[in-house]
């Protein structure tokens, strides 16, 4: 094979095709076809339909560069026939008992492999715990399309770092990690990845190694947001507010710059169990990963607890309290709501027979709609409340002057008002001024 593949990429001989055209597989494919051709699968008709159409449902690359772009969307696998380097982009997500739902990622290497033509290589980003690509993924590969790993095809492991609704850190600007099962894939994948990695690419030493730095990285950050949610309850218990407290210590070179919150979403939230669960079948029992899960996971009934206890103080009754919570996905300005945890704040304010008013202009109505029930209620229809809870810091949200927060609410003592900055997103010190009761962690 040696660099014939990549030439024939380049010459547009041969094709690219990404599987999974999501929040990371649609900009990958974007991108590359402003240099190569491309093919971009999904199993989802109106998905595929919807780029088709020149329309950007994730938001990730807008509207105009769905409509320019010359990637051959499709939800027809035979295509895939048509192309030699293959790029697996899906879902890797936990079931409800937080072990790894592998289906997604097994379902592709399936399609992949009934249509893998000899010559070609796969290379998969989505997340997985060390193994995954060679022990579970090629064996589908090869019992599909009948021909031998490392003679008729090759694979090759590039973790996805693309940070869902930012702007700064995208494809091009992130140092790209890529594996290959031998120096031959390694060097044709690592060329092609270059085409559009503008950061240029670090070359793995092996496909296990490439799999484990990326579960480590999230679970990294999940950690020390984890110890920032525990400086939070220890700081509420003791009236001091966690945001100066952060800020007075961030002024240290080394003091690392992250805030308490919420932790959801697709990545951070899901790959410490991957790893975890990985360690468990070699009879290692996580200590630290999994309490800085465990943490986490309770910060909405945590946010709750608290507004209950503040709606007490405020006199007003608990049981069908009026109650709007602002954002419903995992991370601002972005509209994915995939597992975000401002679920379990609706669900917990539930448990009070509280019904909150979601509101997020931000949000995959669909979606949401789909995957847990949820109707959104228009920002100009919150009226009469008894408390707000301000998930999520969606620009839109930062528009809000005071007056218009103010007119959300119940006319009344503003000290019978309870407003719940999660992330401390607005001024504390203006709500305290107006003896609103602002609390946050």
């Amino acid at each position: 094979m040696n660099n014939v593949l990549y030439e024939k990429i380049m010459n547009k001989e041969d094709k690219i095709a990404l599987i999974g055209l999501g929040y990371v597989g649609m900009p990958i494919a974007v991108a590359f076809a402003k240099k190569v051709n491309v093919i971009g699968f999904d199993v989802s008709e109106e998905k595929v339909s919807l780029y088709s159409e020149g329309m950007d449902p994730t938001k990730e690359v807008g509207d105009e560069a769905i409509k320019q772009t010359s990637v051959e969307f499709t939800s027809d696998e035979t295509k895939l026939q048509e192309a030699k380097f293959h790029i697996v982009a899906v879902p890797t997500p936990v079931t409800n008992d937080h072990t790894p739902d592998l289906g997604p990622v097994k379902a592709a290497s399936k399609t992949v492999g009934k249509n893998l033509t000899s010559g070609s290589i796969v290379v998969f980003e989505s997340t997985v715990y060390p193994g995954v690509t060679e022990e579970v993924c090629v064996p589908i590969l090869e019992e599909a399309s009948g021909l031998k790993c490392g003679e008729d095809f090759k694979i090759g492991y590039s973790p996805e770092r693309i940070n869902p609704g930012d702007k700064v850190h995208r494809l091009e600007t992130i140092t790209k990690v890529v594996a290959g099962m031998d120096e031959e894939a390694l060097e044709n994948i690592a060329r092609v990845y270059e085409l559009v990695a503008d950061a240029g690419v670090y070359r793995a030493e092996s496909i296990k190694v490439a799999e484990a730095a990326k579960v480590i990285e999230n679970s990294q950050r999940d950690i020390n947001i984890a110890f920032m949610n525990e400086l939070s309850i220890i700081f509420n218990r003791l009236g001091i507010n966690t945001k100066a407290v952060l800020e007075a210590a961030g002024t240290k070179w080394n003091f690392l710059n992250f805030s308490p919150g919420l932790v959801g979403g697709h990545c951070i939230g899901v790959d410490p169990y991957y790893l975890t669960y990985k360690a468990e079948q070699t009879g290692y029992h996580s200590q630290i990963i999994l309490s800085g899960r465990r943490i986490n996971d309770d910060m909405g009934k945590y946010v709750v607890d608290g507004l209950i206890k503040n709606l007490i103080k405020a006199d007003v009754s608990v049981k069908n309290a009026k109650v709007a919570v602002l954002g419903f996905t995992f991370k601002e300005n972005c509209p994915d709501t995939r597992n975000t945890r401002v679920i379990d704040i609706v669900d917990e304010l539930r448990e009070y027979e509280i019904n909150p008013f979601v509101c997020d202009p931000e949000a995959d109505v669909q979606e949401a709609k789909d995957e847990y029930g949820i109707m959104f209620t228009d920002l100009k229809e919150l009226k009469n409340l008894d408390a707000i809870i301000v998930a999520v810091g969606h620009k839109q949200f930062l528009k809000l002057t005071q007056e218009d927060i103010n007119n959300m609410f119940k006319e009344g003592q503003n000290e019978n008002k309870v407003f719940v900055d999660i992330k401390g997103i607005f001024d504390r010190k203006t709500f305290e001024k107006q003896n609103y009761r602002y609390c946050s962690l």
